[in-house]
């Protein structure tokens, strides 16, 4: 009975779902690359743009929503990022404010549509998904937004990036950490404080547990739910400035598919896709699962397909698991 009450809490099967995934490691070592620090530091910087975008979708599912629209987002962040930063030469803080007033704004309109309108989660960031990445090719002309700035007689100079670009790009403490993995970890950290320490954190918990009751019980759903999606659109536009940083351009197809990773880490992580449950610790315990899956699979020359059909089916058992909970 106890086996099973252990099981059956979110965060130890999480917690076993990683055991294994590290367990795999050291089978499938590649020569003994997973035993390297550096193995694990790459790892970390190459999940941090997903976990980013995962810390906001995890308050959008505690809320019982979904948000597809964060990718698209991030895209269209990554493109005015790097044509402000860039191409016009903006001062850094205003480059940065504006993006993620951008990316917060885009949030807010989602999380209007499922509040205030009453559409559908899945259909409001789906509208919302489809008019980012238009909006991204839009403003960028169908280009990628790079060091290489057109004149007017149509040839193109070569320009110094930014010093922001350095700085998100760099390794600190000696080059063991990448400092977009700090990124990473301070949005866990504003994720954590929203849920544990402000009252906003428990509407957020009242609104996907049972929103019915929580109406009767005074909490404001409307303000909860725009609350959530703002700061999922906020979280994009971070992990939009970090995407143009570490490919040194803005892509306006930058975080396709990357919806999906998002969710992905969310739920094997633990978080309940009925609302109401989870927590940014189970978000970074998904986050490292598949980040460390992924990098496995990478260092022992698995092929991206493969890799992507396999996060699929860990995604349905995840899933599975969680209704077997319920039950």
């Amino acid at each position: 009975m106890k086996a099973t009450r252990w099981f059956n809490h979110p965060g130890m099967r999480a917690l076993l779902a990683l055991g294994l995934v590290l367990a795999l490691g050291c089978l499938a070592h590649a020569d003994g690359a997973f035993f390297r620090w550096s193995t694990h530091r790459d790892m970390l910087r190459q999940v941090s743009v997903g976990g980013i975008l995962a810390c906001g979708m995890t308050l959008v599912i505690i809320t019982g929503g979904i948000d597809l629209a964060v990718g698209s987002v991030l895209g269209f962040c990554a493109v005015l990022f790097a044509q402000l930063a860039v191409h016009r030469g903006w001062p850094v803080g205003a480059v940065v404010l504006v993006v993620l007033l951008a990316g917060a704004a885009a949030g807010t309109a989602s999380g209007a549509l499922v509040a205030r309108l009453r559409v559908q989660p899945f259909i409001a960031t789906l509208a919302m998904m489809v008019f980012a990445r238009g909006l991204a090719k839009w403003w960028s002309g169908g280009q990628k937004i790079s060091s290489a700035v057109q004149k007017a007689d149509g040839t193109y100079v070569y320009v110094d990036l930014p010093a922001i670009f350095q700085w998100l790009d760099a390794r600190l403490l000696g080059g063991n950490v990448a400092a977009v993995t700090l990124v990473f970890f301070a949005c866990l950290g504003l994720s954590w404080v929203v849920l544990a320490k402000l009252r906003y954190g428990r509407y957020l918990y009242a609104t996907g547990g049972n929103e019915e009751a929580a109406r009767y019980a005074g909490v404001p759903i409307a303000r909860a739910k725009l609350l959530a999606y703002g700061l999922s659109g906020l979280f994009a536009a971070v992990a939009g400035i970090c995407q143009a940083v570490q490919e040194q351009q803005g892509d306006p197809e930058a975080g396709s598919t990357y919806e999906l990773t998002a969710i992905a880490i969310a739920v094997i992580g633990g978080n309940s896709l009925a609302g109401g449950r989870g927590g940014v610790g189970l978000t970074l315990l998904g986050a490292l699962t598949i980040g460390y899956l992924e990098k496995i699979l990478s260092i022992n020359a698995v092929a991206e397909s493969n890799r992507l059909m396999l996060t699929g089916v860990i995604i349905v058992a995840a899933v599975l698991l969680q209704r077997r909970r319920a039950g």
